[in-house]
């Protein structure tokens, strides 16, 4: 007979479920209208979040898969897994930050791309909060780490929209670029944290 600590624990375990779940929803679809904004616009930018939104996809897979098993060594690979996703994150920020501003690329308007990205930081703030809260109800690395991982979405979600609006209003094409390297740093020191602590 289950415990109300279990039954508690129980509850936890759903909810960061049903958290992973709505967040790989989210980006499925997400990855659909980036690429149909992305290619009318010929955005590298929402091209780009295309991309993170398969590294998020991946994530939430590591954090489902870690959540349907117990024990610390499946923890262990789980949180190596996510580490190296923010890992792939920063190198990707990185090469497509420098090559927009390297190139001078100047991409059309899209309010396709305005609108997704507005609500996508939205709802990535949303879930980062829930998976903060719930797994560390549930004193689950795993689930906390992979949290990270959506809000660094959801800012750079943010910093899309501000470089596509700054583009759409200013002409200011390199304000999302610049921005991208904040997000560098924010991501390579969670995969540096990750990997360290390990050790």
């Amino acid at each position: 007979m289950a415990t109300p600590g279990d039954a508690a624990r129980q509850t936890l375990i759903r909810r960061g479920f049903a958290l992973e779940y709505a967040t790989l929803g989210w980006n499925v679809i997400g990855i659909v209208v980036l690429a149909v904004a992305a290619t009318s616009a010929r955005s590298v930018a929402l091209a780009g979040f295309g991309l993170d939104s398969l590294i998020e996809i991946g994530a939430s897979a590591v954090v489902i898969w870690e959540l349907s098993g117990t024990g610390e060594d499946r923890q262990r690979r789980a949180l190596r897994l996510v580490g190296v996703g923010f890992a792939l994150l920063a190198v990707y920020l990185l090469v497509q930050s420098t090559w927009v501003l390297a190139s001078g690329f100047r991409p059309h308007h899209s309010l396709l791309g305005i609108g997704w990205t507005a609500v996508t930081a939205t709802v990535m703030s949303a879930l980062a909060a829930g998976k903060a809260r719930t797994g560390t109800a549930l004193d689950n690395p795993v689930l906390k780490t992979e949290g990270r991982v959506t809000t660094i979405d959801g800012l750079l979600a943010a910093a899309v929209l501000l470089g596509l609006l700054l583009n759409s209003l200013a002409g200011l094409s390199w304000a999302d670029p610049a921005a991208g390297y904040v997000l560098v740093y924010y991501a390579a020191r969670e995969a540096r944290e990750i990997f360290l602590g390990e050790r």
